[in-house]
């Protein structure tokens, strides 16, 4: 079993926004959670070695069902059936806020997180993939990710984010991914072994 500590990029952790979230029409929501939120977020936090991947979902029957799936996979018998699937759960923490997810890191780590947004969009603090990985890999600072769900987090929230990542470049003009999808890219671009 590995040991949390020694992970390579323990300076790194994910958020997940369920809240707040904006519809089409940019007013806040809640989203709602998926069983593929845990897993595939979950395996690359894992495969990337970050330190921990944060749900945030205010909704009490929500975090029920998400619970409930972390308690089985940490269990003796959710362990048997699915080791890796047990190792990889480990990572993830379930909280009310964003600010809970500060105050854990700070708790944890003993400073605040610099805050990196994630977006479709540029915005005058938009920094580079080259750029956030090298001040990764200087271990100097820890760094916290932040993804949104259903139309991207709200301006007033990403407006007080210490930076934003650079949207997610394919081949063309079309750069709509689902979370799962852009989390995967993003710690494979800042994190991998074999990135260009």
């Amino acid at each position: 079993m590995y040991n949390k500590k020694f992970m390579i990029n323990q300076n790194v952790f994910v958020a997940l926004l369920h809240y707040p979230a904006m519809d089409r029409e940019g007013r806040n929501i809640i989203t709602s959670f998926t069983t593929m939120d845990l897993h595939d977020i979950a395996r690359p936090a894992r495969a990337y070695e970050i330190n921990t991947y944060y749900i945030v979902q205010p909704v009490d029957g929500q975090r029920l069902i998400i619970k409930k799936q972390i308690d089985y996979w940490l269990s003796e018998e959710g362990m048997r059936r699915n080791p890796t699937r047990n190792e990889v759960v480990r990572l993830v923490k379930l909280c009310y806020t964003f600010e809970e997810v500060l105050e854990d890191i700070q708790l944890s780590r003993g400073r605040s997180p610099v805050i990196v947004g994630t977006d479709a969009r540029k915005y005058p603090n938009t920094v580079s993939y080259r750029w956030l990985s090298e001040e990764i890999e200087k271990r100097e600072r820890d760094f916290l990710l932040v993804f949104g769900t259903g139309y991207g987090i709200p301006p007033s929230l990403i407006g007080t984010f210490d930076h934003i990542l650079e949207p997610i470049q394919g081949a063309g003009d079309w750069n709509h991914f689902s979370v799962r999808n852009a989390v995967a890219i993003v710690l494979d671009r800042l994190l991998s072994r074999n990135r260009c």
